[in-house]
Parts: structure tokens; C-alpha cells; sequence
């Protein structure tokens, strides 16, 4: 391999030729403090961090980018910190979702009109990773992402508690009026005890999973809780391997193959992870050039069964996955599914990445041949309700509605839906389906996660915990149940989901992988002939620009002008 000399880094073009133009920008530096042995004629690498005041999932990466740093000084690097957009998952409304293109954009474009050779990307929560990947890639200098960590597990009265899973589970309780309101706020304070990303298998810890199998972080970078003293260290080795990265110019499309988006989706089928990757890994494969579609996840999960016991699809949390061996032991059992040759950032490939790893708990991490679930994470059903398909996570689902045909009670929207499930009158049994429309990319907008729908309050103070919910919404990747979701077209744009009506009856079939509405196509198009578009939800700014460029979930929720392999042209430096 041919390394790079320092007039061919790309910060080169603005500090080190002899011109005005770099008179200024090497002047300006001097003014901020830095000599021109500092930077000249070394990477300038920028670090991307979305640290913010009102982000736990990152509060750690205002200290963790100092680690960075010292690892990037100490292989002879520049570093350069870059704030970007943080997409708190609990305070960002209506959706990160909404957001995740515009941090995309924002990573790009930090990268592509700054003075920077390669990239350390920061980030976790549950957007921040597709996100800051899907700029990266675009960009198309070397680049290696930090995943901020999984949080420590919660407690409450001594018993471990998971984010977001066991916050359903205790307020179906309370509404049910089996704990009462100080037992709740105990649980409350004794939930999130760290910063850090969600302790359980949610889309945090799946898509943090996901890029480290793909190649694009250390191994076992994935799978180190936030505060532990392993992080820090991660952290400055990052730093100083991105310095070797721009020198051996190991940029993304390198590393991204098509057997690399194989290997990250097989992961995700053995962790049990969010049905949420299905859309974001679109997303990058896309920006790679890379066709994916939700046809391959459902492939892939024909063949890869769950190995991590860790919620909502088993019993334990990251913290005893990390201690169990992490997501190296995870991927050394599954060895034999994988494509041991990719390449990943540390110039090694996925097999001699993973070399020597072992599980050291075996009830948390198991084999192939005893896995706790047969197939994988998620299936993709296709019907008459969903053309361009929809997806569950049947092992988070009570098995006796993987084969189901119930009455459809319809909600024409969130407030609609919010309204009923609290009457003491609906007429409702655990066997009816209930149906919510409008949650989709354009309709909620963003596509929010309103995919698990509340058990109606009559049915949860029975002691009914799960029954058949339909969407064009996303779930929380915390979230578990016989939940369907990202039905594709959406309902917003006329997809057949618009057309359901109260009293219709619905078949799920997961093992067919079919969904049917029960009603005829003269009876549909006469639906649809009398129906009526909703209102447009923005008229300017941003949320002008998604609802014009959005795409569907099953393909990516990406903008349209952002797919591919279409050259942005360097800056010129006048």
C-alpha cells in the first residue's frame, strides 16, 4: 500500500501551499493559539461530536473528544473538534427521525468545506450513528466512528431494571393499578443511573453493533459501557488509528461491500436487535451504492438465529452482554455465517479482528446450535396492506399471534388513538387488532415511534400485556410485543393502511411472511375514490424540505437528492 506524502493530504489546499489564501487560513490558526508545527504538514482530522447539554446519551463525549485528541496528537495528527446536531432521542419532537437527514447533511458538509483529511465520528444515540455514517460515506474520506456506550443497568428494589422495556412494563402496572405513584417514581429515579445510550437491545445498541460489524469502529468498540475506563481507552485508540487511516488512504468505500452490509444485518439478526436498523441500514447501503432493500433482512433472518439474551427480546442488559464477552464473542460464535475477509478501519479483517474471542457467560451470549430464538430478529410480511412490505420482531411478540386474524379497530391519528385506548367503554377484546394511521415518514411527520401501541386501559387492568398493533409508525427499539410497523406505502400518501376501516378483519401469517386485509379490491378502490389527503403539516424551512424529498421506510427514509454515488465537487480555495 501507498502511503500518502503531506502534499497530498487534502488539508494541504488550504495550509500548506505559498499564496495569500493560506497565508490567511495559517494566520487565523496562529491566532487561536497554534504554531505552524502544530498542524503543518500533518492530518487534520476532524472529530464530529454530538455532545450536547440535554443529550445523556452523550454527555460523556465532551470528555471522551479530549481522549481522541490525545490519541490523534500522539500519531502525529491535528485534531479539530466539530460540533454537530446531538438528536436526543427522549426531547427532540416530534421525532429524531425527522432530523436524521439533516445530521447527515451537516456531517457532510463540516467535512467536505473544512481543511479535514479524515474523521472521528461521535455518537450513539439511536439516530447519531446512521446519521453521521451516512455523511461520512458521502464524503468519502477515511473515517472511524466512537460509539458513546451503553449506560449502566437500572435498579429498582434490587432488581435490574432496562431502559425503555421495563418504563412500558411498570406504567402498563400502574395504569392497571398494581403499583402506585411512589413505586413509580422510584423507578423513575433508579432507570438511567449514567450517561450513556440505552442499556437494552434498542436501536442504540443495535446500530452501534451494526457499525462495528460493518468495519467502521474498533473491535469491540460496541459493546464497552459509557463510564468504564475501557471507553476512554477506545477512545484515544481510535485517535490515533484515524491518523494511520489517512495515510493509507482506508476510506469507506473500502471497507462498505456488499458483504459488509451481509455481515452488519446477520449481526443485527443475532443480537435481536431494532426493527428500526432495517431503515437506517438502507439508508447507508444506499449512500454506499449499495442496493439493499428489506427483502435482504428477511433473507438473512431465515438463516441467523438470536444469540443475545438481552432485552426486550430476552433477559439480560449491555452490561452483562459487555461482561459476557461483547459483540467480538458474539460475532466469533456466529463465525461460520460470516464473511471473515472484510476489510475493517483497523487494516484487519472482520476474521482476524475477532480471533481469540470467546463467551464468558454463556447464558447471555449463546451458540449457534442453541440459540434462544430459531430465526432471526425481524421478518418483512408483505400483503394487500402493505405492497412495498412491513416489519416485526417476532421474538419480542407472544407466539400465539404470529398466526392471527382479529376485527381491526382503526385510529385515524395519534390524538385519536390516545383518546380511545383510555375509554372505559371501548369495544374491545385481546383478540381485535388495533390499527393507527398517519405515523409514517410524511404523515406523523418523521415517522415517530408511536408503533407500540397502548394496551386499551380495560384490557391492561385484565392482565392482557400484548395483542396485535398495526402502523406506519416505528417502535422504539426498547420496545417489545406483536407490534407491525413501517407499513410501506404509508397512509399519508394513500398507501392502503389509509383506506382500514373499524369492523375490517386483518390475517397475519409471520411464517408465510403474509399480511392481508380482508376486504375486496372494488371495496378498496371505492375507498379511495372518497378519500380525502391530509393537510400539509410544514409550509417552509426543514420540514418543507422532508416532506418534498422524503422517502418511504422501505427505502431508507432517505432524501431523494442525497442518494448515490453523484460526485460533490471539492471546494475551491480562493
Amino acid at each position: 500500500m501507498t502511503r500518502k506524502r503531506p502534499e497530498d493530504l487534502r488539508s494541504h489546499r488550504w495550509l500548506g501551499v505559498a499564496d495569500l489564501r493560506a497565508f490567511g487560513h495559517r494566520s487565523r490558526m496562529q491566532q487561536m493559539g497554534y504554531d505552524r508545527a502544530d498542524f503543518g504538514g500533518k492530518p487534520v482530522i476532524g472529530i464530529i461530536n454530538t455532545w450536547s447539554e440535554i443529550n445523556a446519551c452523550h454527555g460523556h463525549l465532551r470528555e471522551r473528544a479530549g481522549d481522541v485528541k490525545r490519541g490523534i496528537l500522539e500519531a502525529g495528527g491535528f485534531p479539530i473538534e466539530l460540533p454537530a446536531m446531538s438528536l436526543a432521542e427522549p426531547f427532540v419532537k416530534p421525532s429524531t427521525m425527522l432530523y436524521r437527514n439533516f445530521l447527515a447533511m451537516e456531517c457532510e458538509e463540516l467535512l467536505r468545506s473544512h481543511p479535514i483529511d479524515g474523521a472521528v465520528l461521535m455518537g450513539g444515540c439511536d439516530k447519531t450513528t446512521p446519521g453521521l455514517v451516512m455523511g461520512a460515506v458521502s464524503m468519502g474520506i477515511p473515517a472511524i466512528y466512537i460509539p458513546a456506550g451503553p449506560m449502566l443497568r437500572g435498579n429498582w428494589r434490587g432488581e435490574p431494571l432496562g431502559s425503555g422495556s421495563d418504563a412500558w412494563k411498570y406504567w402498563d402496572e400502574k395504569r392497571a393499578g398494581r403499583i402506585g405513584e411512589d413505586d413509580w417514581n422510584e423507578i423513575e429515579g433508579g432507570i438511567a443511573r449514567s450517561f450513556g445510550t440505552c442499556m437494552v437491545m434498542g436501536t442504540a445498541a443495535t446500530m452501534m453493533a451494526i457499525a462495528e460489524a460493518l468495519g467502521l469502529a474498533l473491535p469491540g468498540a460496541s459493546s464497552i459501557p459509557a463510564v468504564d475506563a475501557n471507553h476512554q481507552r477506545m477512545a484515544a485508540a481510535a485517535g490515533r488509528r484515524i491518523v494511520d487511516m489517512v495515510w493509507d488512504d482506508v476510506t469507506p468505500d473500502k471497507i462498505l461491500t456488499p458483504a459488509a452490509f451481509d455481515n452488519a444485518i446477520k449481526v443485527h439478526m443475532a443480537m435481536g436487535g431494532s426493527t428500526n436498523a432495517i431503515i437506517h441500514v438502507v439508508a447507508m447501503a444506499r449512500r454506499a451504492g449499495i442496493p439493499i432493500g428489506m427483502e435482504r433482512f428477511d433473507e438473512l433472518s431465515r438463516e441467523v438465529p438470536v444469540l443475545a439474551n438481552v432485552r426486550p427480546s430476552g433477559k439480560y442488559l449491555m452490561e452483562d452482554f459487555y461482561f459476557a464477552g461483547g459483540l467480538r464473542a458474539l460475532m466469533a460464535a456466529m463465525k461460520d455465517k460470516l464473511d471473515l475477509s472484510c476489510l475493517t478501519v483497523t487494516g484487519k479483517t472482520v476474521g482476524e479482528n475477532i480471533e481469540g474471542a470467546r463467551i464468558h457467560i454463556s447464558e447471555v451470549i449463546h451458540t449457534l446450535d442453541k440459540p434462544i430464538y430459531g430465526e432471526g430478529a425481524t421478518a418483512v410480511l408483505r400483503g394487500n396492506l402493505a405492497p412495498r412490505g412491513c416489519v416485526m420482531k417476532p421474538a419480542a411478540a407472544d407466539p400465539r399471534f404470529l398466526k392471527h386474524r382479529g376485527k381491526v379497530i382503526a385510529f385515524e391519528d395519534y390524538n385519536h388513538m390516545a383518546r380511545e385506548v383510555e375509554r372505559d367503554d371501548l369495544d374491545v377484546t385481546p383478540d381485535h387488532i388495533l390499527v393507527l394511521k398517519n405515523g409514517g415518514p410524511k404523515g406523523g411527520p418523521g415517522m415517530p415511534e408511536w408503533g407500540m401501541l397502548p394496551i386499551p386501559r380495560k384490557l391492561v387492568r385484565a392482565g392482557v400485556r400484548d395483542m396485535v398493533r398495526i402502523s406506519d409508525a416505528r417502535m422504539s427499539g426498547t420496545s417489545y410485543g406483536a407490534c407491525i410497523l413501517h407499513v410501506a406505502p404509508e397512509s399519508y400518501v394513500g398507501g392502503p393502511l389509509a383506506f382500514v376501516r373499524t369492523g375490517d378483519e386483518i390475517e397475519i401469517d409471520v411464517d408465510a411472511r403474509r399480511i392481508h386485509l380482508h376486504v375486496s379490491d372494488e371495496e378498496l378502490a371505492r375507498r379511495k375514490a372518497a378519500w380525502t389527503p391530509p393537510p400539509r403539516h410544514y409550509e417552509r424551512g426543514y420540514g418543507a424540505m422532508f416532506f418534498e424529498h422524503i422517502g418511504q421506510a422501505d427505502e431508507g427514509c432517505d432524501f431523494d437528492f442525497l442518494q448515490g454515488q453523484a460526485k460533490t465537487p471539492e471546494p475551491e480555495i480562493h
